[in-house]
């Protein structure tokens, strides 16, 4: 008699062979018992965990010519000939052979039919998800009132590419993975059953290797047994599957612990020797540290059977937990980077010295290089609120004296505050050295501190009045601040008449406009005079160009520069720039500068490269 493989020798042939779908079994088998018959069932799964095997089992169990039975018999001709793959009335069919709609359609003019041999027709549809949609519409009907003596039986690695209308007219039953211990007992009685010799730490390493699949198990073990002339020994299962042997995993420790970088490289040479495979070694590694980490964590997580449990207890004790986690980390995203590397030796060397070289930062070290940030800096910034209270004139704040004219006589002391259009021309542009070199008060923020933007917020006439620098409060003595304070009407009506440079924005930032700031933000300048403006507002700020507006402008600048001033407000397309559009643009230059400032940090790029970190953009603000 010709060889028959173990996957197909030992697939089971009643519910009560079956390993580690207990779940599924119990549901079965109830139905079955009590004859609460389903028409349509899907079973789901990864490769290897039963699907094909229960289809077949429950076709047994409807057509055993001792009745509907959750356990046939197994030797009438109705079980003889389902085992045997030749039942007239059991189809399997492979849907991803039969996709169109033209072998549905044979299926379903079958079904009409009654049984030949049977109880019931049985028709099982592997790899479902393979139907093409015209195929899937084809059954629909059928598959949800089928004729009484039809019975479907779907089965699909992949549930959620089947259209959500075949999967309400099925009963799912999802079939899991099997543990790596269900598939060593299994093993166990198998080669028990063969007669075949084997090393128990052997059917352990085919355990994890299968990946919860049983057939991949017993395709492993047949692989093994051929490997090994007979026999099934943990030295040639290793050799076959290319894994590490345990021991050169904590030679690889132990090195770590003594920082022997020597003895490190020698490790890997012997690795290389022995052609094992580096990808398992660091996927090995990883899985010791791992239970190192545990055992560090719950001293008692490790199985009293473990047979490295000494070695692992030896290398909980030689490591910290820190170096553990690090190890681990870098275990992981070596075996990620290894097919970059330019061989898998440099990869798993490199991986290596990349332990050998980190090592977690001490609580000494974090708090001797990191300074605490300075009161100063702290109270650069003040909120928006807080910038409006400190308008208030108050004594206890002698140095802010625009704020503090703000309250009494708006348009006058702007005019004195801010003296000659040149010295405010050349203190708008350059904001930030300005922001570097002059210490500021809370109550006196610039521009780029406020957000949101002053042109869009319901309080812009607080913020606009808080929002002037003052250079000359800088230079005068505090007490001729307070004292200019109630002169400063007197001062704006002896003025001379002033004349514009043309910088609009210089101009805008100068005037205490209060409300109809919101129109100059948002104005182009298109041309002006001594004695008239011409203005270009866009049609989306049309409501900020009503004649109230307008003529709060016009008597602020007639204010300022001393004489009756004209102001004429169009509303078009914007060709230029307006105060408002080059404050977005810079805050926007200032954002960029500062999220490159974080991406090019060398402490960033470290976290980013080795600890698989990620810099959110959204959170970076510029100081």
């Amino acid at each position: 008699m010709a060889y028959q493989v173990l996957a197909r020798k030992w697939r089971p042939k009643t519910f009560a062979q079956l390993v580690g779908q207990e779940h599924v079994i119990k549901a079965l088998a109830n139905a079955f018992a009590s004859e609460r018959l389903h028409h349509a069932y899907l079973l789901t799964g990864t490769r290897g965990v039963g699907k094909t095997t229960i289809a077949r089992i429950m076709a047994k169990a409807l057509n055993c010519e001792t009745g509907i039975t959750a356990e046939p018999c197994g030797v009438c001709s109705a079980c003889t000939q389902i085992d045997a793959g030749r039942f007239v009335d059991l189809l399997e069919i492979d849907a991803a052979s039969n996709t169109g709609i033209d072998n549905i359609r044979e299926v379903l003019d079958n079904a009409q039919y009654s049984p030949t041999a049977g109880r019931f027709k049985v028709y099982i549809i592997d790899e479902v998800h393979m139907l093409s949609k015209s195929a899937f519409n084809a059954m629909l009907k059928t598959l949800e009132e089928p004729p009484s003596h039809v019975k479907f039986i779907l089965a699909t690695t992949d549930p959620q590419k089947v259209p959500i209308t075949v999967l309400s007219r099925c009963l799912q039953f999802s079939l899991r993975q099997m543990t790596p211990q269900q598939v060593t007992g299994h093993l166990h009685k198998v080669l028990a059953a063969e007669e075949i010799v084997f090393e128990p730490l052997a059917l352990n390493l085919l355990g994890h290797a299968a990946n919860g699949s049983m057939r991949d198990a017993l395709s492993l073990l047949d692989q093994a047994i051929a490997h090994g002339a007979g026999q099934v020994e943990e030295a040639g299962v290793r050799a076959m599957l290319g894994a590490v042997d345990q021991s050169y995993l904590f030679d690889l420790l132990d090195a770590l612990a003594a920082h022997d970088g020597p003895r490190l490289l020698q490790t890997a040479d012997a690795i290389a020797s022995r052609g094992l495979s580096y990808e398992a070694a660091l996927h090995e590694l990883a899985n010791v540290l791992h239970q190192v980490a545990l055992t560090q964590a719950v001293p008692n997580a490790l199985a009293d059977d473990l047979p490295q449990r000494g070695q692992i207890l030896a290398a909980a004790q030689a490591l910290s937990a820190e170096d553990t986690q690090l190890y681990y980390q870098i275990a992981l995203h070596g075996r990620r980077d290894l097919p970059l590397a330019p061989d898998e030796y440099a990869g798993f060397t490199m991986t290596l010295l990349r332990m050998l070289a980190f090592a977690p930062a001490k609580p000494e070290q974090i708090s001797g290089n990191v300074s605490p940030a300075k009161p100063a800096q702290i109270s650069e910034k003040a909120s928006p609120a807080q910038t409006t209270a400190s308008a208030a004139p108050s004594p206890a704040a002698p140095t802010n004296n625009v704020s503090t004219s703000t309250q009494s006589a708006p348009v006058q002391s702007g005019a004195t505050a801010l003296g000659k259009p040149e010295q405010a021309t050349q203190t708008i542009p350059a904001r930030e050295p300005i922001q570097a070199a002059t210490p500021k008060t809370e109550s006196a923020p610039t521009y780029d501190d406020l957000e949101p933007p002053p042109w869009h917020s319901e309080a812009a006439e607080a913020i606009y009045q808080a929002s002037e620098p003052a250079p000359q409060s800088v230079a005068e003595p505090a007490a001729s601040v307070i004292e200019s304070t109630p002169s400063a009407s007197p001062v704006r009506e002896n003025k001379p008449a002033e004349s514009f440079n043309g910088d609009w924005r210089g101009l805008v930032v100068q005037l205490k406009l209060g409300a109809a700031g919101m129109l100059a933000q948002n104005a182009e300048l298109l041309g002006y005079s001594d004695i008239h403006f011409d203005l270009q507002v866009a049609e989306e700020h049309r409501a900020v160009a009503t004649r109230d507006y307008q003529d709060k402008l016009r008597s602020a600048l007639s204010e300022h520069f001393g004489r009756d001033i004209t102001v004429n407000v169009n509303i078009g397309a914007i060709a230029g720039e307006t105060p408002a559009i080059m404050l977005v643009r810079e805050n926007a230059a200032r954002q960029e500068v500062a999220v490159a400032a974080i991406q090019n940090d060398p402490f960033i790029q470290t976290l980013v490269c080795d600890m698989g970190g990620t810099i959110d953009a959204a959170s970076i603000k510029p100081l």
